[in-house]
Formats: C-alpha cells, structure tokens, sequence
C-alpha cells in the first residue's frame, strides 16, 4: 500500500496485519518505516514475525523510481497517498500533480505487475461540490463534484480529478477491479504521536487559539471506521466497481466546540460563532481561513447506506470520534 505513514494508511494496516494479511507499505524516507513499524508493535494484535509481515519500499508520488519493483509480487494495491494540505497551496498543481500522478503511477505499475485488485482512497470532496439536483435531499455515490462549482477549492479538484483518473484507467484495463473509499473529515485515536492534517482542527479549538468558530460544518468518521471499509472492500469481491462514502453524520463547527467545551470546561474553548462577514475579512490576510469561506453556512447531507449494505459498516458515531481524538491529544500532551 502507498503512502504508509499516514493517519488512515497505519489504521490499514493495523487492520490489515490483525486480518492475516501480509504488507508492503510505501513510505516517502526510509526513516518512516521505523515509525509505522513502531505502531504496529504497540496495537496489533500478534507481533509475531512482524518484521516478516510488515516490509517498507521508498516511493515518491512525483519520480517514477521504484514503481515497478514495489509492486512486483502483490496481489492487490491499496493507494492511500495523497497530499491534504491546511491551507490552499499558492499553486494548484503542488496538490494536482502528485495526486493524479501519483495515483496514474501506481496503477501503471499495479497493471504492469499483473495486480488486479485495487483500492483508492478518495474523499468525499470528490463528490459533494456541486449543487443537488431538485428534490434531492443527499449526496450519493453518483455524484461527482464540479470543478466550476462555488463550493470547489483545490483540495476537492485534486480529489476528483486523481479519482476520475483512476476510474477510467481501469476502463482501459478491465481486468483490474477498483473500490474507491471517500471518506469526510476523519478524526478518531491516532496510533502514535503523528497527528495528521484532519486532527489539527480538534487540536486548534482545544488550544483556545481562535476566540470564535466559523459558520461552518462537516461530515465525520472515525479513522478506524474508514480503515474498516478499506479491509472490507478488499474481502468483498462484491465492492469492485464501486464508490463508498466514509461518513456517520455532518456536524457544524460550532456543535463540535460546545462538544468539547462540555468534555474539558477548564479549557479556554469558543462556542461563539463568527459572522460571516468577519471570516471574509480576515480571510483576505490568512490563507487557512480563505480556504474556508466557500463552506460557510453550507450543509453537506451525506448518504452512507451503500457502506452499510455492500461492506457492512455500522459507523461509529461522530461525537465519540470527536471525543477520542481530543483525549489522545490531551493525554499525549499534543496541544498546550
């Protein structure tokens, strides 16, 4: 699987190795294969013979270095790696050009090595930046964001454009069966103290930095609930073809504070909500806050019934995510 140091990548593989599954994990430096390794001593179930189950190979979503010969002998490919910044880049194609790359040159080398199974993760940005056709009330599957919409940034183009890459690569080469995961904002317990991009929202209310919460929202999913849906894609041959929302309910910002204000009242946490006219001003000197302006006030219903019926996932709720991503970072001493 690629892009193995990840927050969702070590729950995958956790799962994977706690299934029986042997791995190989890609990682950018080879220093990272250590830290994933250390993970997986402390959680999985059975270390036994880890370091013979467990292997890493070095890959670079932009060189084509090494494609090849990490994909020779797998059975199946699980394509994780993806840039997911906090804020807009100040170029488009430092997100575009290593998702669609990246994803073109693991399925190159997958169809080169004979793998026929394979497993995207995506994101529901890829999916949900469009307008609902009339008398529509969710977000489906069938649903593919615009990238003219109002809604669009360039997070959600690269997701879509690096998803619609995959999809018709496999059209080219039938033989190779795709599941694509797109989850929401994932939260939940981290496997060591290498939080990703998702977390530092949690992280950054807790810290008290912000003294009020942007009229904002999103659907959440709890990071062992999305690893699940990949373990399960892979041992359903029924999933191939297929696209899967990881999500168990949307949330405003505003109900997530008051969540944690009533779990850590001692903390100096903001439940006032913002208007909307002061977020846009000081978007216009913070680029993380103009990211945001194109969701203000913007609900984002989500259908996750196709998850339940075809792989089984009984979601964790949302509010217990959100709880225990922000005791690990508390008790690990992740936020001041």
């Amino acid at each position: 699987m690629t892009g193995g140091s990840g927050f969702i990548a070590k729950h995958v593989i956790l799962q994977l190795l706690n299934e029986g599954f042997e791995v190989r994990a890609s990682v950018r430096t080879p220093s990272r294969g250590a830290e994933i390794m250390d993970a997986m001593v402390a959680h999985a179930k059975d270390t036994t013979d880890l370091e013979s189950r467990l292997v890493f190979c070095t890959l670079d979503l932009n060189e084509d270095a090494g494609w090849d010969e990490a994909l020779n002998g797998c059975q199946a490919l699980i394509h994780t790696a993806s840039p997911f910044p906090m804020a807009p880049p100040a170029d488009e194609d430092d997100l575009m050009k290593p998702a669609v790359d990246g994803t073109l040159r693991a399925l190159t080398a997958a169809q080169a090595a004979g793998v026929e199974r394979v497993i995207l993760t995506s994101s529901v940005a890829a999916i949900f930046n469009k307008r609902l056709a009339a008398g529509r009330s969710r977000y489906n599957e069938t649903d593919w964001s615009e990238a003219n919409s109002p809604l669009a940034t360039p997070y959600s183009r690269s997701k879509t454009k690096a998803e619609k890459a995959a999809w018709n690569f496999v059209r080219e080469y039938p033989e190779m069966k795709l599941t694509t995961i797109n989850p929401s904002l994932v939260l939940g317990p981290p496997l060591d103290a290498k939080i990703g991009t998702s977390l530092r929202v949690v992280a950054r209310m807790l810290s008290g930095k912000d003294p009020m919460v942007p009229n904002i929202g999103m659907a959440v999913v709890d990071v062992r609930d999305i690893a699940l849906m990949h373990v399960r894609a892979l041992q359903r041959p029924e999933s191939a073809g297929s696209r899967f929302i990881g999500s168990e309910r949307f949330m405003w910002m505003q109900d997530i504070a008051l969540l944690l204000k009533a779990e850590y009242p001692d903390r100096k946490i903001s439940t006032r909500l913002a208007p909307d006219w002061m977020m846009r001003l000081m978007g216009m000197f913070d680029k993380t806050i103009a990211g945001i302006l194109p969701s203000l006030g913007q609900e984002i219903p989500l259908d996750n019934s196709a998850a339940a019926e075809v792989l089984g996932m009984e979601f964790i709720e949302a509010r217990q995510a959100i709880k225990t991503s922000a005791s690990y970072l508390i008790r690990e001493h992740l936020v001041p």
